[in-house]
């Protein structure tokens, strides 16, 4: 059964490599439910989880990356990778999921989580302070180059969740863009970028305007 292995929250710490000297990045397992609801807009709104801290809320936070979800597959293709343990919520994920193919997911598709609904929305992009947090050199040409990026969600309904609920997909858009190939579009491959822009209304603003800026002019 598709479920949250593990629900993740984070505090706030110091971080040198953080553009806002200090982050929210590791997370840790809680045991108990969390509310989740929209919490306002990019810029302005933190996590969608109460109580998790976001630090740099130019980069991260806000409705259309209001929670982040990672699957539990791919932390164990990296732990084998790198020979060594990853802990969930290590990649700053609030949502540590089995049985789901975050990346594969297609943007605009739905997921009933406990009784709370979030929408597919973003690839999470991988910066400086995601490098610090897992001290491993060249880690952000490597996490690009596997293409596994986990998925931000924005919160359709509000609710509470918790460690063991189903994620059940309620709805999946007819498009084909998925997290991955939203990710290798705005990273390795502009070639795709016409293909992300098939996603339509289903895309955020933001992305949008992203893409449509690196896309070359017509001849």
């Amino acid at each position: 059964m598709p479920h949250v292995l593990s629900l993740n929250v984070g505090s706030r710490v110091g971080c040198d490599q953080a553009e806002v000297g200090h982050t929210g990045i590791g997370k840790r397992p809680v045991t108990t439910p969390v509310e989740v609801r929209a919490p306002g807009p990019a810029g302005v709104g933190g996590s969608g989880l109460v109580g998790d801290h976001i630090s740099d809320l130019r980069h991260h936070g806000g409705d259309h990356r209001a929670v982040y979800a990672y699957a539990r597959e791919d932390l164990d293709g990296w732990s084998a990778e790198l020979g060594r343990d990853l802990p969930p919520g290590l990649f700053g994920e609030n949502l540590t999921t089995v049985g789901v193919d975050v990346s594969g997911a297609r943007i605009g598709e739905r997921w009933r989580v406990g009784d709370l609904v979030v929408q597919v929305t973003s690839p999470r992009i991988p910066c400086r302070t995601f490098a610090a947090a897992i001290g491993e050199r060249g880690w952000v040409k490597a996490f690009t180059r596997r293409a596994a990026p986990g998925a931000y969600l924005r919160v359709v309904e509000p609710g509470t969740i918790a460690a063991g609920d189903e994620v059940v997909v309620v709805h999946r858009p007819g498009h084909g863009v998925t997290v991955r190939t939203a990710f290798q579009a705005l990273t390795l491959r502009p070639e795709l970028l016409p293909d992300l822009l098939a996603a339509g209304d289903d895309l955020p603003e933001e992305l949008r305007r992203r893409a449509g800026r690196r896309l070359p002019d017509p001849a």
